[in-house]
C-alpha cells in the first residue's frame, strides 16, 4: 500500500469539522487524549507499518518546517524592530 497525501474525502470539509467538533468541550489534555486515540484507531485501521511509517516522517517533517518558518518569522520581526 502507499501513502495517499491527496484527499480521499468527497467532501473534506464536513471531514475537517467532523474532527473538530470531536474537540468542542474537551480539555487541552482530554484533546490531546483524543487525537492520541484517533491516531492509534486509524493506523490499526490502516495496518501497514510502512505505510505507517511513511506518514510519521511526513508528519515530522511538516512539523519541522512550520517550526524552521515560525523562527525565521521571528528572528525577521525581531530585525525589524
Amino acid at each position: 500500500m502507499v501513502l495517499s497525501t491527496s484527499s480521499n474525502f468527497a467532501k473534506p470539509d464536513d471531514a475537517f469539522r467532523a474532527i473538530v467538533e470531536a474537540h468542542r468541550g474537551l480539555s487541552d489534555a482530554q484533546s490531546a487524549d483524543f487525537d492520541a486515540a484517533l491516531v492509534l484507531i486509524l493506523a490499526n485501521h490502516i495496518g501497514d507499518l510502512g505505510v505507517l511509517r511513511e506518514a510519521i516522517a511526513l508528519a515530522r517533517h511538516r512539523m519541522i518546517d512550520e517550526q524552521q518558518q515560525q523562527q525565521q518569522q521571528q528572528q525577521q520581526q525581531q530585525q525589524q524592530q
